[in-house]
């Protein structure tokens, strides 16, 4: 019986990222799961964590200013922080 852990995680790269996208090549599937990777441990919410990521996310000062959206995963996914004016 395989871990479900892993494949929850296989589920997740399916739905969230390889099913948007056409891979072209070994070279850029590798580039692909290394982004989503990355987006997954450090801007992904996970309910099983209370709403925040694996590698921990330091609390928002709260300040006000401009939202910014920055593009991950080759834009597929997007992670909003605060800006100062």
């Amino acid at each position: 019986m395989a871990n479900p852990y892993v494949e929850r995680l296989i589920g997740s790269i399916r739905r969230e990222c390889l099913n948007h996208i056409i891979v072209v090549n070994g070279a850029h599937l590798r580039r692909l799961l290394t982004a989503y990777i990355r987006y997954y441990h450090r801007t992904r919410t996970h309910l099983g964590l209370g709403k925040d990521t694996p590698d921990r996310r330091p609390p928002s000062d709260g300040s006000m200013g401009r939202v910014a959206a920055i593009a991950e995963v080759g834009g597929l996914h997007h992670r909003y922080e605060r800006r100062a004016a």
